[in-house]
């Protein structure tokens, strides 16, 4: 059987140059962050978490203060989701989340930000609503790329075709275990960004972020001079700025999540002092005295 799982050394076929060129929103947001010296903040929600009004209102607070926003599709048996991840996409579910939902989400955000959207969802769901469907609506409502962490590379033929076809990036998922010939594979089609586990874990974790961290971002940054995004077990703004020492991306979601459980009649404001909050530790960037770290 087929590696499963973001942790595992994920890789994806060749199908040629990319899209979420240096043109794309991605790029640009990353972009404008490395010009004011700083890391950019990607914040993660399950669409429609607690619900689609408080969901969206939420989502608009984050957009004031993350680069990125990755749109969660909600989903009861993600591999890689800890319990705070796995319980705000029940309630979604609960709530009557439809894949419409992560569409329309992003067709507003676009009008009102010129933050980055990506979405993040495991395969089912885009296999059920259709690669090449869910591509094209993706790209439609302003979506730049797609991460799919428990894809494997035997069965990514259809997503691949649909994400060439629509202009979607692919964000692959590695992690310090990846070997050097499954890393470049994965390198070399990658569109747009990779991503590198920061912990260990499953999402929310209370690891601090892997010794490991450094040496994966060096190697891929070896191969490649696409940005690469770190996230996974980020649980603090002081874990953020850590990790911002190496990446050009850190990716925040339980934090997010654990701070609207822990306000239930102020979520949305629970919400945006949190991307506050994550925003503040990654200005100014934390400097290193060198990118290359060992293992």
């Amino acid at each position: 059987m087929a590696e499963h799982g973001a942790l595992g050394p994920l890789s994806w076929a060749r199908i040629g140059p990319g899209p979420s060129g240096p043109g794309s929103r991605l790029q640009q947001v990353i972009t404008a962050a490395q010009a004011h010296d700083r890391c950019a903040l990607g914040m993660y929600l399950p669409v429609g978490y607690p619900n689609r009004l408080i969901g969206m209102d939420a989502l608009h607070l984050l957009a004031q203060s993350a680069d990125v926003i990755e749109l969660g599709v909600p989903y009861a048996d993600g591999v890689l989701d800890g319990p705070v991840i796995q319980q705000a996409s029940q309630t979604a579910l609960d709530a009557g989340f439809r894949m419409e939902d992560v569409f329309a989400a992003a067709r507003e955000l676009s009008t009102t930000s010129s933050t980055a959207l990506v979405v993040m969802s495991y395969w089912q769901p885009v296999h059920a609503y259709g690669p090449l469907r869910f591509a094209a609506a993706a790209a439609a409502a302003g979506i730049d790329a797609v991460l799919i962490p428990d894809l494997p590379i035997e069965e990514a033929a259809p997503w691949l075709a649909a994400a060439w076809a629509t202009g979607l990036g692919t964000i692959p998922i590695v992690s310090h275990r990846i070997q050097p010939d499954r890393l470049a594979r994965t390198v070399a089609a990658a569109t747009g960004m990779l991503y590198a586990a920061a912990t260990d874990g499953v999402t929310g974790n209370p690891q601090p972020v892997s010794p490991r961290l450094p040496g994966l971002i060096t190697r891929i940054r070896n191969l490649t001079s696409l940005p690469v995004a770190t996230g996974i077990g980020i649980s603090t703004p002081a874990q953020a700025r850590t990790a911002a020492v190496w990446a050009d991306v850190v990716v925040v979601g339980s934090a997010v999540i654990r701070r609207m459980e822990a306000s239930p009649r102020a979520q949305t404001a629970a919400a945006a002092a949190a991307g506050r909050d994550f925003a503040a530790a990654l200005r100014p960037r934390t400097h290193h005295t060198t990118r290359e770290a060992t293992t």
